[in-house]
């Protein structure tokens, strides 16, 4: 590799002072802290993983999370078994019976979404909670298990610094709108499409 001309340092100096002082007064520029509603979507994979990070980042900090499955829990998580090593810190609740195709009951389904939406909402007003995740909240509600007007009625008026996260494929128009940030995960190559199964470490 060539080394760079005293010239050509120079100039690199120069363009990261510029770029360095808009990127200061961009983040200078932004004065609001709220807790977030968050939603991870889209048909690539990833969702619940991001949202399970976002827990880790919560729990470096000292706070104290809290998880609903709304449609996974017929099968063991190792992520349940990680983040439950922080203790009491960690709530977690595995209240699905599995895929709606797996279940074929559809009042069993609608059951199931209804107690985990309870538990989360328990979880929602408890002050010592800073991160609630709502996994796979969007699968109960793009099959109509809860009611959407309610759910992100609930949603909007969570108590003040609450972040929630919820994830799921194909998030309704009206709970997209209603969040802060919404993060599409978009499906470029898929090792299952070659034959490759789940495997431990990577799908569970």
């Amino acid at each position: 590799m060539s080394e760079l001309s005293e010239a050509e340092a120079e100039r690199h100096r120069a363009k990261m002072a510029k770029r360095k002082q808009v990127q200061d007064a961009e983040v200078a520029s932004k004065t609001i802290e709220k807790g977030l509603l968050i939603v991870h979507t889209g048909p690539g994979k990833g969702k619940s993983t991001a949202a399970f990070g976002l827990a880790l980042r919560v729990l470096g900090h000292g706070g104290s999370v809290g998880v609903v499955q709304f449609i996974k829990g017929a099968w063991h998580s190792a992520e349940r078994d990680a983040l439950e090593s922080f203790g009491p810190r960690v709530r977690w609740h595995s209240m699905g019976e599995g895929f709606t195709w797996e279940t074929q009951d559809l009042a069993r389904d609608k059951a199931s979404a209804a107690r985990a939406w309870e538990k989360a909402c328990e979880l929602m007003a408890d002050p010592a909670i800073g991160l609630v995740i709502l996994d796979e909240l969007n699968i109960a509600l793009r099959y109509d298990y809860l009611p959407l007007d309610e759910v992100i009625a609930t949603l909007a008026t969570r108590r003040e610094g609450l972040h929630v996260v919820i994830t799921g494929r194909n998030a309704k128009p009206a709970l997209v709108e209603a969040a802060d940030l919404v993060t599409e995960m978009g499906a470029v190559k898929h090792h299952f499409s070659a034959g490759v199964k789940a495997q431990q470490g990577i799908e569970f």
